[in-house]
């Protein structure tokens, strides 16, 4: 709730706890272990808008708690914007929300689509090494699902492909591990 506010976005509605609203009401609603005192309810246009120079574009990532780590990430190590694909999981969704622990209210959201940047398909293997890779003005890293990954159609769509080696017989990362990974190289060069 703080974040939203500390990032400008005004709330519509808040129910507070023995205020406006019964406190077993919100427990009700509430995915949390333990009831929560306060619920802010937000417009999604109010999210932020401008898309910086780099992103994430999500394929049919489907587990919110990687979508909400992505979002963090991006805004951990960008400015980054985010860009899910249909099939993807609600980034506004509780466990997406909780995963991005308040980064959702200063990470933009794209269709994925429309996102623009030189894309790049982070794969598991077969890539140039990521370390290699020479970054342009715009970057969009392009994540598939851990167990599907990225088809052939997204794949042709890209400008190249990049690997993050592993040791041992490791055969993938996690996405949300890849993806804060990929941004971390970028940010460690100064790209």
């Amino acid at each position: 709730m703080q974040a939203a506010v500390d990032a400008g976005v005004e709330p519509v509605e808040l129910l507070l706890a023995g205020e406006n609203v019964e406190p077993a009401l919100l427990a009700e609603v509430s995915t949390l272990g333990h009831p929560p005192r306060v619920i802010g309810i937000f417009r999604r246009s109010a999210l932020p808008e401008e898309l910086p120079a780099v992103g994430l574009a999500l394929w049919h990532v489907g587990d919110p708690g990687n979508i909400g780590t992505l979002i963090r990430s991006a805004d951990a190590f960008g400015p980054a914007f985010v860009a899910p694909s249909s099939g993807s999981a609600d980034p506004t969704g509780p466990k997406a929300l909780r995963a991005s622990a308040g980064s959702l209210f200063r990470v933009p959201l794209v269709e994925f689509e429309r996102a623009p940047g030189e894309r790049i398909a982070l794969v598991p293997r077969g890539g140039q090494p990521l370390v290699e890779i020479e970054f342009g003005p715009t970057v969009l890293f392009v994540l598939g699902a851990e167990r599907e990954g990225l088809p052939e159609e997204v794949l042709a769509q890209c400008d190249r492909q990049a690997t993050i080696p592993l040791e041992g017989g490791v055969e993938s990362l996690n996405v949300a591990m890849a993806g804060t990974i990929a941004l971390y190289e970028l940010r460690r060069r100064g790209a």
